[in-house]
């Protein structure tokens, strides 16, 4: 069986390891927007990088990103970020999205950092707040709300 979200060995070796960026190498949208993670250097967990593409622009005049791209990078960052923080390894399926866009997101590196607010037995919350700048000054929040599921294999 090829590694990868199906793979539980794979899955929770990944997991161990906190290599998020080999489950961003198996997601080919991410890869298109631009998307990388690296370790907060203050030890807060993980940092998500949205480079900048002329692809993502919506808005020539601006130029800003595409909403859509935002949102994107956002349910990325809180899936990946979700599946590393639960209590064992589980693929979580998005069940409601709520943005609120704070103010135009320029072609520059955008930043996301997620918070797993709640962890229940089938259910999970995360917040997500993405800036450019300075992280005090975010142009997009969201929250996202998950099924949690066990891994199963291709024959589930």
């Amino acid at each position: 069986m090829p590694e990868g979200f199906h793979d539980v060995a794979w899955l929770e070796r990944t997991r161990a390891q906190s290599d998020v960026a080999a489950w961003l190498a198996l997601v080919p949208y991410a890869q298109h927007i631009g998307i990388d993670v690296t370790q907060d250097p203050r030890g807060d967990g993980l940092i998500f990088l949205l480079r900048p593409q002329e692809r993502n622009i919506g808005n020539v005049l601006l130029p800003a990103l595409h909403g859509g791209v935002v949102a994107a990078f956002m349910e990325t960052a809180a899936t990946l970020d979700l599946m590393l923080a639960a209590r064992e390894p589980r693929l979580p399926r998005i069940v409601d999205v709520s943005i609120d866009y704070l103010r135009t997101a320029r072609v520059v590196p955008t930043h996301a950092r997620c918070a797993l607010l709640r962890e229940g037995r089938r259910l999970a919350n995360v917040q997500v707040t993405a800036w450019q700048a300075q992280e005090t000054e975010p142009v997009a929040t969201a929250r996202l709300h998950f099924v949690l599921a066990p891994p199963q294999g291709p024959d589930a």
